[in-house]
């Protein structure tokens, strides 16, 4: 009977570190110390290092700055599945990132997100995890 309360308190305590976070404020984003969709500043950007596009994607620093400000956006304030958008001025480079639903991992909050970008019409995607640092920036986990 202890055994078995023992491990009933231990599943109870494991699971307590996994919740999925639910709601949503009315911004669209997923945490509730959110206020709204802001540009991101370079410090912020620069813990997302290159993202998850990493070096795949042949983008000029400009594209780049755009596809990391997208995915910030992604995972800072977009709904689950809703996709974000950007490209450069002639349209040759493109992408979208789309982040699933945020979750927890003890105290901080995570999220699996997609990243999609187009040179010449051509797509390369990648996929990650990434999550929120005390200073509201984000860290790739993969």
């Amino acid at each position: 009977m202890k055994f078995q309360i023992a491990i009933s308190l231990l599943a109870v305590a494991v699971l307590a570190g996994c919740s999925t976070t639910s709601g949503s404020k009315s911004n669209g984003g997923p945490f509730s110390s959110l206020t709204g969709s802001k540009p991101a500043s370079s410090d912020v950007l620069a813990a997302l290092g290159n993202g998850l596009i990493g070096n795949k994607a042949s983008l000029d620093t400009s594209d780049r700055k755009r596809a990391l400000q997208a995915e910030y956006q992604a995972l800072e304030y977009s709904p689950a599945g809703k996709s974000i958008e950007w490209k450069n001025a002639s349209g040759s480079r493109s992408g979208e990132v789309v982040a699933a639903q945020p979750y927890q991992v003890g105290s901080q909050n995570c999220r699996q997100y997609t990243h999609t970008v187009r040179v010449e019409g051509t797509p390369q995607s990648a996929r990650g995890t990434a999550c929120r640092n005390e200073d509201g920036s984000w860290t790739p986990l993969t």
